[in-house]
């Protein structure tokens, strides 16, 4: 992209207007309708725990409407259910769809590339099987808390391939299933193959989760007749930290931490060295980084405050970490906060110096 070339104070006007676009769509009568329609047709509430890497794009790569999925994103997908913010963002997702009548199924994902391991997790140094492992303990987690039975919640280990966009499904019981080997003309296998990977989930929510499936398989079809270049080299040029950075689906720009482990210092430092070893490297120009808090809101009020309260928190607090600990970069980062309406998908940037 040509935008990595560009001097940083065009790049964060571009990602300004990237976000508007995205919030123009999103909030169009006819997304709306889609999302609607669509959760009237699969009621199955979708979350995805994936790593910041911006190729882990699931709503693209099953061709499912944007909203839908709520993504869960951090440092190389590592997650506790014990960090006190993330375990309660996530009951709290859950117990409002039960609220609806509603099942949740949990997409916990690790990425790898199968062309070349350096096209793989830089978060856990290109390692698969190191990626993997944790996936494995956040599943027993959620069966901890949510039960084993998985009649409400269902957690789905899934692996996923880089070079084509491909999931590779997890069963309980060791078996997987590689949605780059079906064609999509074998789309009327699929109940049974899923029904045998899945006996112990509910029907609804088999019938929820083949779209994906299906989307997925039609993807990779995709991929495979384009050909798209696989060269991949690591050029992020700003560092992102809170949540709601969904409009934000875009390879090799941003580094995303979430908001959830307590020590929050950690993923910053990770990624203030990736930023500082890209520049030393010349991947990016060396004129300056972007460092962007977001916090999202429902509603206007006290919700919007304090989620400008967190935004303005957590931008002082990587900005903080960054500049004691590489003071090279402290006169080339460039700070933002923002906040965003979950109803309308609207980032918008706000000043919380006052604050």
């Amino acid at each position: 992209m040509a935008i990595h070339g560009m001097p940083i104070l065009r790049r964060i006007d571009w990602l300004v207007h990237h976000a508007s676009l995205h919030s123009q769509e999103f909030k169009s009568p006819e997304s709306w309708l889609a999302r609607n329609r669509y959760i009237a047709e699969h009621p199955t509430a979708i979350a995805a725990f994936k790593c910041m890497d911006g190729r882990i794009n699931i709503p693209v790569v099953t061709n499912t409407p944007h909203g839908i999925i709520l993504p869960f994103r951090n440092l190389g997908g590592r997650f506790n259910l014990g960090w006190p913010h993330l375990g309660e963002a996530l009951a709290e997702h859950v117990q409002g769809v039960v609220g609806q009548g509603r099942r949740t199924l949990a997409l916990v994902t690790y990425h790898y590339s199968k062309g070349d391991s350096r096209r793989g997790c830089a978060g856990f140094d290109y390692d698969t099987d190191a990626a993997r492992a944790p996936t494995f303990g956040i599943k027993q987690q959620m069966e901890v808390v949510f039960g084993t039975g998985h009649t409400t919640v269902y957690p789905l280990v899934c692996r996923f391939e880089t070079d084509e966009d491909a999931l590779i499904l997890h069963s309980s019981g060791g078996k997987v299933l590689d949605l780059s080997t079906i064609s999509p003309t074998d789309y009327d296998t699929l109940p049974a193959e899923l029904a045998q990977l899945y006996p112990d989930m509910p029907d609804q929510m088999r019938e929820d989760l083949l779209p994906l499936v299906r989307g997925n398989i039609a993807h990779i079809d995709e991929i495979k007749r384009t050909n798209r270049e696989l060269n991949f080299e690591h050029r992020e040029w700003m560092i992102c930290i809170g949540r709601g950075f969904d409009w934000l689906h875009i390879p090799n720009v941003a580094l995303i931490i979430g908001p959830y482990s307590p020590d929050l210092a950690d993923p910053v430092r990770n990624a203030a060295g990736i930023i500082e070893a890209n520049m030393r490297a010349k991947r990016i120009p060396d004129d300056g980084f972007l460092l962007l808090a977001e916090a999202p809101y429902c509603e206007i009020g006290v919700d919007r405050a304090r989620a400008e309260l967190k935004g303005g928190f957590l931008s002082e607090f990587a900005g903080q970490v960054i500049r004691v600990e590489f003071p090279n970069l402290t006169e080339k980062i460039h700070v933002r906060t923002a906040v965003m309406d979950w109803q309308s998908g609207g980032m918008e940037m706000v000043d919380c110096r006052a604050a």
